[in-house]
């Protein structure tokens, strides 16, 4: 299956003040995520024991707080989070953060793996 990077397909997950968020949901043990965290907005930051993520920010500038690390974010870097670790991402500017991440699909939105 193919999409464009800025139009992943999926379902809309929260839209509010804070970000537009849509979960690509095709694959069985993968889940594919858009975020656009709007200005002056951050995401709620949380961990997940035993899953990895990787974001790969397309458009704007931010911060993203990986552990106790915080550093700068564009278009076209890529973020590992490593298994376990907080993980947040800032947007201080006035223009619209959008970012894309891969993640185990298997984790419960519901439960513990957001603490």
């Amino acid at each position: 299956m193919k999409f464009n990077i800025t139009d992943i397909g999926g379902e809309v997950v929260k839209d509010n003040e804070t970000y537009l968020l849509r979960d690509n949901l095709t694959l069985n043990n993968l889940v594919l995520s858009s975020t656009t965290l709007h200005p002056k907005k951050e995401t709620n930051g949380h961990s997940h024991e035993g899953k990895e993520e990787i974001y790969y920010f397309i458009k704007g500038n931010g911060e993203m707080v990986v552990r106790y690390d915080i550093f700068e974010v564009k278009a076209g870097d890529v973020v590992m989070i490593p298994d376990g670790a907080f993980h947040q991402v800032q947007n201080p500017t006035d223009e619209d953060l959008y970012f894309v991440c891969v993640f185990d699909g298997s984790r419960d939105y519901t439960k513990k793996d957001f603490k």
